[in-house]
């Protein structure tokens, strides 16, 4: 059986491959064999973080209402137990962006988490 040489397909998936890998350091971004293992690397890494970033940002949003809510003279766990109990449905991001932006807005929350706690 004659051998098949790689062709243009071979050429085209090389070329993707270093398309990908631009701007990469060293001859990762010119040598195919260390671009090809590169990007497979940073392909994972692109969708690892992907997922991690949603708990970095849940992290800085409960860091920011704990914050907050020491200063209205309440612990966090606290805090959203009391939002629980008194029924206030308001996610973790926009408390955070209270807290920020609209202290007055968040100390009424946070008053109103202890009026429900101490009932």
């Amino acid at each position: 059986m004659p051998r098949v040489k790689g062709g243009y397909v071979a050429r085209r998936r090389r070329k993707k491959v270093l398309k990908l890998a631009k701007g990469y350091y060293g001859s990762k971004h010119t040598l195919f064999k260390s671009a090809q293992g590169q990007v497979m690397k940073s392909l994972l890494y692109a969708y690892r973080d992907r997922r991690q970033k949603k708990r970095d940002f849940r992290k800085l949003w409960i860091t920011r209402i704990n914050a907050a809510a020491r200063i209205n003279g309440l612990s966090y766990s606290r805090l959203m137990h009391g939002l629980k109990l008194a029924e206030i449905n308001v996610n973790r991001k926009i408390l955070a962006d209270l807290a920020i932006n609209d202290e007055k807005a968040f100390a009424e929350l946070a008053e109103k988490a202890k009026s429900s706690l101490n009932a």
